[in-house]
């Protein structure tokens, strides 16, 4: 029987910029790492030394902001949902993501500058057959009004996602994927982060959005787009959900097999029901796959409503 084999990347590649959140400057570097190390993340420029975290769920110490990794001494790293998002995308199993800052950069928001940079490092098969973590029974958490559910699935990973803002600017969105490499890049990559600027002075009081600007994030205010040059895509929103479910949920370990759901959800939400599935290992199990037999229809299964004009936040559980 044919494996597909695990890969990592062919040499480094960095990308440098700031942090939306800290402000501060920083240069992220990927590179290669060895078969079943999974994905690293190497915070160097301390005055200990390096650490490293391991991009797990237990690693997860906040997110209501952001996805943030660490440890007993702390917190290690911010804002990793982009760059996990693009490695899991692209079918990077394993690599190091060194940074000498406390946040990866922002870059323009979205993960389109962490694709180019896998793109100039490569990606080389392995030794090993790739592995895989099929969900074998549903496993559902309600946070609130929202929604997340991950339930089995045959044909590969999938991630459906509903948005359903109160602000008419925004209204209700729909957007579904079907994972593979090119359908994150041509779809999922270059959809941006986005936010409300009537969240703005609150959040700068509170330490947070401190690196925002127009340059890195969609915003709106209660009526209309800010950003002179509009939308990537109408539905851009939606599919920045898709993306940050994908970096979430790359902290799984291993390629999820299985079908992930949900509404009016965040980054608290996705955490929750990747920790509950871990919770249950009656709900899924380790398997060595052969390559996934992609369905016979488009990577984007459906765009969905798109109510109004769009619109933003930079608060917990939207941006």
């Amino acid at each position: 029987m044919k494996f597909s084999r695990q890969t990592t990347l062919r040499s480094q590649a960095t990308v440098s910029g700031v942090g939306v959140h800290s402000g501060l400057p920083v240069n992220l570097t990927i590179g290669p790492a060895s078969v079943d190390a999974g994905l690293i993340f190497v915070r160097s420029g301390l005055p200990s030394g390096e650490r490293e975290v391991q991009a797990a769920p237990g690693a997860v110490i906040a997110t209501e902001f952001a996805t943030v990794l660490g440890d007993h001494n702390g917190p290690l790293v911010s804002t990793v949902e982009h760059v996990l998002a693009a490695l899991r995308g692209m079918g990077v199993d394993n690599a190091t993501i060194e940074l000498d800052g406390p946040e990866a950069p922002i870059m323009d928001g979205s993960a389109a500058a962490f694709v180019t940079a896998i793109d100039q490092a490569g990606i080389v098969s392995q030794s090993a057959p790739r592995r895989f973590i099929q969900v074998m029974k549903p496993v559902q958490v309600a946070i609130g009004d929202s929604f997340g559910e991950l339930r089995p699935y045959a044909a590969g990973f999938r991630v459906e996602v509903e948005i359903d803002f109160a602000n008419q600017v925004i209204g209700r969105q729909t957007y579904a994927l079907e994972l593979s490499p090119e359908g994150f890049r041509r779809d999922i990559a270059r959809a941006r982060t986005f936010g409300f600027m009537s969240d703005t002075a609150r959040l700068w009081s509170a330490g947070f959005a401190l690196g925002a600007s127009f340059e890195n994030s969609v915003v709106f205010d209660e009526e209309r787009l800010l950003n002179p040059e509009g939308l990537r895509f109408a539905d851009e929103c939606a599919r920045h959900k898709v993306l940050d479910a994908l970096g979430d949920l790359a902290l799984a370990g291993l390629p999820l097999l299985g079908a992930y759901r949900s509404l009016r959800g965040g980054h608290k939400l996705n955490h929750a029901v990747l920790t509950a599935l871990m919770a249950d290992r009656a709900a899924w199990r380790v398997v060595e796959g052969e390559t996934v037999r992609r369905p016979r229809r488009p990577a984007e299964i459906g765009r969905g409503i798109v109510g109004g004009r769009i619109a933003a936040a930079f608060g917990p559980d939207v941006s």
